[in-house]
């Protein structure tokens, strides 16, 4: 997901366009001084995550985490689950 980038000057003059944004899309905005970057605006309460084009699946936020110990087990045995 790409990340905007806008001056301190733009974020003033936008703040309320912006948190509507983060709050819609989710995306996080960073704020730059003097192009150095200082702050990032990201959203209180993210979205969970969804699966493609199925909207109503969400996915857990340690979906792509390791197996546990006798999961993993049973799946390099090849075992059924």
């Amino acid at each position: 997901m790409a990340v905007e980038k806008v001056s301190s000057t733009e974020a003033r003059s936008r703040l309320n366009a912006l948190l509507a944004d983060v709050e819609r899309t989710g995306k996080t905005v960073i704020i730059t001084n003097h192009g150095r970057d200082v702050a990032l605006l990201v959203p209180a309460n993210p979205a969970p995550r969804q699966f493609g084009q199925l909207p109503s699946l969400s996915v857990p936020t340690d979906f792509d985490g390791p197996l546990p110990d006798a999961e993993l087990v049973r799946w390099e045995a090849g075992e059924p689950s």
